[in-house]
């Protein structure tokens, strides 16, 4: 089996690289840094000794990278898994090209690497990670303010709008995950989303720290007592791998338990309005 993990550098995604390293698959470790992709790599293999690991280079705030690295996937042996992991916090005037890096890393770029990887690939399994159903439910995407030009919109405080700007976009990924489920139906290639839990030492807000203080402030969190990544690979990894999810598709996970999601994931005009947004940015016909 071989896999593809992005933003397997740290947190959940190394973690969910590691079990599947573990389970005797073939990892291919996505990140943006040569450095850390090493460090990771060496992690991995120091827990997995036999641990067959190879490294991808690409920073999936340029989605001209995205697409190189979908192209060098296929061009080797297509994956059987790919999880799509990576995701940031980070402030809303970071763009490249015009459009926030929290939106086109957490977003446009699993968007666009899963649907050129569908085109290529007879077989696989795409394992999304996302938000927990609660935050679903309170967090609808503003379908006229995709990129975020009237941060007015994601409420007071100011010091919480990069907060709820993630969260706007995990709730792109679950509808992303139905409506790309929805077109796939009856191939061989499933989608499914899953909730990692609230974790601690997942690096997310690396680039806006000040926004985790004052997200653990706000909804009284301990950071210290999180669990660590390693609980937060659980259901992402088995999602890729365990045998009885053969041909499971469309469906929402936690802890390894099928749950619904707020109507507003699942609703089938929503969801086609944010694919056409969507192939619209990233270049792709809808």
């Amino acid at each position: 089996m071989r896999a593809v993990v992005t933003g397997a550098t740290n947190g959940i995604g190394e973690a969910v690289a590691r079990r599947l390293a573990g389970e005797g698959a073939t990892v291919t470790l996505v990140g943006r840094s040569d450095e850390r992709l090493r460090a990771a790599r060496d992690r991995i293999a120091a827990a997995v000794p036999d641990a067959e690991l190879t490294l991808e280079r690409a920073d999936l705030a340029e989605l001209d990278q995205v697409r190189a690295l979908a192209d060098r996937l296929l061009a080797t042996t297509p994956p059987d898994a790919v999880i799509s992991n990576a995701a940031l916090v980070t402030p809303l005037d970071r763009r490249t090209g015009g459009v926030p890096r929290v939106l086109t890393v957490n977003h446009l770029a699993p968007y666009l690497l899963l649907r050129l990887l569908a085109d290529g690939v007879d077989r696989a399994r795409f394992v999304v990670v996302g938000a927990d159903p609660v935050s679903l439910a309170r967090s609808p995407v503003d379908l006229d303010d995709l990129l975020f030009e009237h941060p007015e919109r994601l409420g007071e405080p100011i010091g919480l709008r990069p907060f709820r700007a993630y969260g706007r976009t995990k709730n792109m990924n679950a509808m992303f995950v139905f409506a790309l489920a929805r077109r796939l139906a009856g191939t061989g290639v499933t989608v499914n989303g899953a909730h990692p839990g609230i974790i601690g030492g997942t690096g997310l807000a690396g680039e806006a720290p000040e926004v985790r203080e004052i997200v653990a402030r706000t909804f009284e969190l301990d950071l210290a007592s999180l669990p660590g990544p390693e609980v937060g690979a659980d259901t992402p990894a088995w999602l890729a791998t365990a045998p009885e999810l053969a041909g499971v598709t469309g469906r929402f996970f936690v802890d390894r338990k099928p749950v619904e999601t707020a109507p507003h994931t699942t609703d089938p005009a929503r969801g086609d309005r944010l694919w056409t947004t969507s192939a619209r940015l990233v270049g792709l016909p809808a």
